[in-house]
């Protein structure tokens, strides 16, 4: 029976998935291959096993603290002499994974970043344990410097000292933007027919969050082009300058050209900000930086006017852990748009927030967010899990300890390997530039077809099929999944594929088969022309 494509149309490729994915697997005779989500099937073992060891000296300290009950209760841990039982515990233990790793964390927190051990090993007790509030509810003190400086020094090398920047850990980078959009919105900075650009092509749920009816925002696309290697050109980014454009939302590397942004780029909307919108407010999603070489975020070069929103689910493959944080500037022009709110705004602010702070006009932009994360009235009980918080910061000490960049490197290693097996496969070259970082492709039907057979085919190609109707015609005869660029902001027929989630020899099958596939629809453009 034939499928109606059209149907589908208006879904997400997220939602699409699903039905792409009920297709691939219909049949009992083959394996399906998944491409379409990118969720990584690598992940940071060392930093896990460290957690679970520092569990176990956790439950130790709590059951020291009430040594005189029965077994099986344990009170609050004790702080007088508790890097000397630690070292102990390294001792006693020393042969097990995890171990020599928490020895050197322990050594690299207080004789490399000059923080005391004591508190430090407190807080990551305390926190392990999980009993008690988070304190402070934005981030645990310890746990937002560590963490800060694993990603400035990623994010923005060594322009930026960690003390200039306030934290808030989040549920991953998904809650994180959920939470920027919702304070954005009730502190009146972004207001229903307010102008939001949005770098294109991108994750899509930003294209779909400012066109939500709570939001209702006009969007302006800022659009990468192709043919400079998914770049944006300078007449793309001047529509920044556009004073009605409150905000600038991008995914830097990309989502799914997988590109850092240039320094070029950098620099021009630097200068944009500079000379022309001091008042432009930045939202970047930086998840995929720490793959990319010499990364530099917007947040290096516009760190006053821009949020930076970092995920640590994709580089140590913890998407189930939900870790992310938001950045914001200490002196950041978002807290000036706030303060030069009209009265009646003002007014209202300072009523929401009446139960926080006596004088609410002097609530910085970052303890909104922590507020409004749990409906202001909430507030004292706002923050990510401290359990969460303790498996972050080893996750940021683990990378701030690999000083010769064997992990990052073989991570980069794995799915450039991959990508390779893919295009081998298929027939044709992988495109080759500098700033790209290779955890998706983009696999472009026209570049492809003219690759294999050239322009005419191409061309006819072009005609042949629509993406949605190759995509389903993919899931049911091979059973791959990829998803349609489309939905993502891209504006020529193409399909993503994620690099980080299958084999590099089942990435070789699916080039196979896209190229067997390929092939008939060459067979089928002889017969046209005969």
């Amino acid at each position: 029976m034939a499928i109606d494509y059209a149907k589908f149309k208006n879904l997400s490729p997220f939602e699409l998935k699903d039905e792409l994915i009920r297709l691939a697997s219909s049949r009992t005779d083959r394996t399906m291959l998944n491409a379409g989500r990118g969720n990584p099937n690598f992940l940071a073992t060392l930093p896990r096993s460290a957690f679970f060891h520092l569990g176990q000296f956790a439950v130790a300290e709590s059951e020291l603290s009430f040594s005189y009950m029965t077994a099986g209760v344990g009170g609050q841990a004790r702080v007088d002499g508790i890097e000397e039982r630690f070292e102990r515990f390294l001792s006693e233990n020393r042969d097990k994974n995890g171990i020599f790793f928490l020895g050197r964390a322990l050594s690299y927190v207080r004789d490399q970043m000059g923080l005391s051990a004591s508190s430090f090993l407190h807080e990551m007790v305390e926190g392990i344990l999980g009993c008690n509030y988070p304190t402070p509810p934005r981030m645990l003190t310890m746990s937002e410097q560590i963490a800060g400086q694993y990603v400035l020094r990623e994010m923005v090398g060594s322009a930026l000292p960690v003390e200039s920047t306030d934290f808030f850990a989040t549920e991953g980078g998904t809650a994180a933007m959920a939470y920027i959009f919702n304070t954005l919105k009730q502190n009146g900075l972004v207001k229903k027919g307010d102008k939001v650009a949005i770098g294109l092509p991108v994750f899509s749920p930003y294209i779909e969050i400012p066109q939500l009816e709570e939001y209702g925002l006009e969007v302006v696309s800022i659009n990468a082009d192709p043919e400079m290697n998914w770049q944006y050109p300078a007449a793309e980014l001047e529509k920044l300058k556009d004073p009605a454009v409150k905000i600038f939302f991008c995914v830097n590397p990309s989502n799914p050209p997988s590109v850092k942004m240039d320094d070029a780029s950098l620099e021009l909307i630097a200068s944009i900000v500079k000379n022309d919108r001091p008042d432009l407010m930045i939202l970047t999603d930086d998840v995929y930086g720490t793959f990319a070489d010499d990364f530099r975020s917007l947040y290096a070069a516009c760190p006053a006017n821009t949020i930076l929103v970092y995920s640590f689910s994709k580089y140590f493959g913890a998407t189930g852990w939900r870790l992310g944080v938001i950045g914001v500037h200490k002196d950041n022009i978002i807290d000036g748009l706030l303060r030069a709110l009209p009265d009646s705004a003002q007014k209202a602010l300072e009523r929401r927030y009446s139960s926080l702070t006596t004088d609410a006009s002097a609530l910085k932009f970052i303890d909104r967010l922590v507020a409004d994360s749990r409906a202001v009235a909430l507030n004292h009980t706002a923050g990510l899990s401290t359990p969460q918080q303790v498996q972050m910061v080893l996750f940021a000490l683990f990378a701030l300890m690999d000083e010769t960049g064997h992990y990052k490197a073989s991570l980069k290693a794995v799915i450039r390997r991959r990508e390779a097996a893919l295009y081998r496969e298929l027939g044709v070259k992988p495109s080759e530039d500098a700033n790209a970082v290779d955890y998706y492709t983009l696999l472009d039907l026209e570049t492809i077809s003219r690759g294999l057979y050239g322009k005419k085919f191409a061309k006819w190609m072009l005609k042949r099929a629509s993406t949605g109707e190759m995509l389903f015609r993919i899931a049911d005869e091979t059973g791959i999944v990829l998803l349609p660029g489309e939905g993502f902001g891209v504006q020529k027929p193409t399909a993503r594929a994620s690099l980080a989630n299958l084999s590099e020899y089942q990435y070789a099958a699916i080039g196979r088969s896209l190229r067997s596939m390929a092939d008939e629809y060459y067979k089928e453009f002889l017969k046209s022309e005969a």
